[in-house]
């Protein structure tokens, strides 16, 4: 319960226009630990710096719940840019994308314009040899996501997309088990939106619980299915130590799964996976419209408050 009061009351002062406009003109500095700057070259250089360390990346335009057409379409199109620079660079485009960014929800010519772009976009990656993972927003677009992640793992196949579900959602373990004819890739996260009880679970204890479940089912899930992979999105190291045994016992080889991790977040931790063999992903996000993320990962922990008071009283 302290949990949700806690994330409650700072996503709602973080929601006031005032401290908005402080955090954006003071603290840039400090959300640099979080966001790879606010441009594509920024990123890919985060790409670079992490894949020294053995580290892979999945790149993240910032950007959510775009209100027109054109700024769908602008918006899609710096992605298709993004996995262009990416591959240009010797970097295989792995990418995030929000449906909501690229036009879910807004009909143009009869057909939904998030779906329209994720083609496009997902079209791409196929052909670039990369992968696009449909990212999940909060509970009423879920139905809608998941509808349009199978029309486009039908076309384009799950080497090339895949979506995320979350653990405090009661509906997570239902859809994982309604994808299982697809066979597509999961990322299993534990959920960063502020959802009424009525559709998530309050109590962290739960939700770390239905987090396990969903990690260990995909994982068996995709035990003969070669290209299934199950990224287990956590910081949390008992999970991560739970899961190194559950893999061993089971036979489950390392090619199909991933540790995934945020940019800037537990650093030492993804280098010493990495060491160990474990294949290890960090989601970079980069972009202008960086101030929604970066107020989600401050709710996360009461300690990233701290740390972001810090960073204003110096600048």
């Amino acid at each position: 319960m302290f949990d949700r009061i806690y994330r409650s009351t700072v996503l709602g002062v973080a929601g006031r226009r005032p401290i908005e406009n402080l955090v954006r003109t003071r603290a840039w500095s400090v959300a640099a630990r979080f966001v790879a700057g606010e441009s594509s070259a920024t990123a890919i250089a985060a790409v670079k710096e992490l894949a020294a360390d053995g580290i892979l990346s999945n790149l993240d335009l910032l950007g959510e719940f775009v209100s027109s057409p054109e700024t769908a379409n602008a918006f899609a199109e710096q992605i298709l840019s993004l996995q262009t620079q990416a591959a240009e660079a010797g970097v295989k485009p792995y990418v995030s994308v929000k449906l909501s960014s690229i036009g879910q929800g807004q009909v143009v010519d009869g057909s939904d314009l998030g779906y329209v772009n994720a083609r496009r976009i997902v079209g791409q990656a196929r052909e670039l040899g990369g992968y696009v993972c449909l990212d999940m927003e909060d509970h009423p677009r879920v139905d809608q996501t998941l509808g349009q992640l199978r029309g486009l793992l039908n076309e384009y196949g799950a080497e090339h997309v895949g979506t995320v579900l979350q653990s405090y959602l009661y509906r997570s373990e239902a859809d994982r088990d309604g994808l299982d004819d697809l066979r597509p890739s999961l990322r299993i996260v534990k959920g960063a939106y502020l959802e009424p009880e009525s559709v998530a679970m309050p109590d962290k204890t739960d939700v770390d619980a239905a987090f396990r479940r969903l990690v260990y089912s995909h994982l068996k899930a995709g035990l003969d299915h070669p290209t299934q992979v199950t990224n287990i999105a956590t910081h949390d190291e008992s999970i991560i130590e739970d899961v190194k045994m559950f893999v061993v016992a089971h036979g489950i080889p390392r090619t199909r799964f991933e540790f995934q991790m945020l940019y800037g977040i537990r650093r030492d931790l993804q280098k010493k996976l990495a060491s160990e063999g474990f294949t290890v992903r960090a989601y970079i996000p980069y972009g202008r419209d960086w101030y929604a993320y970066f107020s989600r990962r401050i709710a996360e922990r009461p300690a990233n408050v701290m740390f972001v008071l810090k960073g204003l009283l110096r600048g």
